[in-house]
């Protein structure tokens, strides 16, 4: 079984909008999720918070808080996973898409409502989602 670790960047700006991405490789359906990615050797979890908001978005971001760790097991592809979400904020860059690894295909900022009805990577995720919105606006 492998392990997989990664972290997940939780971005609201001042009009009570989440930062999205559209994501997925280009034979599947895509779906939405907050920026996120797998971390690298001896990166720290906050680093690749960073980073993967940057690859995936174009802004650069500082880490407030760590919100939660999520641990699971996807029978799927048989791995285990390890994700830190943190609670970050805009501080430089502007609307991109950069993605290296060319799984972006668009960015936006979604209200609680439209949040409620994205078709999002980790449905699981959603309550979570919308209970940082009314926590952090």
């Amino acid at each position: 079984m492998q392990r997989w670790f990664g972290s997940s960047g939780v971005c609201i700006n001042e009009n009570g909008e989440i930062l999205m991405v559209l994501q997925g490789t280009p034979d599947e359906e895509k779906r939405w999720s907050v920026p996120s990615g797998g971390k690298e050797k001896d990166e720290s979890y906050e680093a690749c918070c960073v980073r993967e908001v940057h690859e995936e978005t174009g802004y650069d971001v500082e880490v407030i808080k760590e919100i939660k760790v999520k641990n699971g097991f996807s029978e799927d592809i048989n791995i285990s996973y390890k994700v830190h979400y943190f609670l970050v904020k805009v501080i430089g860059g502007e609307r991109r898409l950069q993605d290296p690894d060319h799984l972006i295909y668009d960015i936006a900022w979604e209200k609680i409502d439209e949040l409620k009805e994205l078709r999002l990577s980790f449905s699981e995720d959603r309550e979570f989602l919308i209970e940082c919105i009314k926590k952090y606006s």
